[in-house]
């Protein structure tokens, strides 16, 4: 699936960031265990709206970040994301309800 595909869910787009493939989600709060688990590619998919979000998806090399729960995202996690290039969206959504949709969009 491309970056593009999670739009088509209606999520909120916060930051776009190209169109990269992504081949794999990782769902989590906590960043260590993103750090340990989460596979290059990937779309985090957290409640985790702040800047040390984005530098561990940075780290993993990850495409998008989604933020659930409505969840406000900070300034400098915006910042952040522009400067990595990371996608970030937002969803109403808790995370498993994301983590259906998005693994409903990678294994089409």
């Amino acid at each position: 699936m491309k970056i593009s595909d999670i739009e088509k869910l209606e999520f909120e787009v916060i930051n776009m960031a190209g169109d990269a493939e992504v081949t794999s989600a990782y769902t989590s709060d906590l960043l260590s265990d993103v750090m340990g688990n989460a596979q290059e590619n990937g779309v985090l998919i957290t409640i985790q709206a702040h800047k040390n979000t984005v530098a561990v998806a940075s780290m993993k090399d990850m495409k998008a970040i989604i933020i659930c729960n409505n969840r406000e995202i900070e300034d400098d996690m915006l910042d952040a994301a522009k400067d990595e290039e990371i996608a970030i969206f937002k969803t109403k959504l808790n995370q498993f309800e994301t983590s259906f949709l998005i693994g409903k969009l990678l294994n089409a």
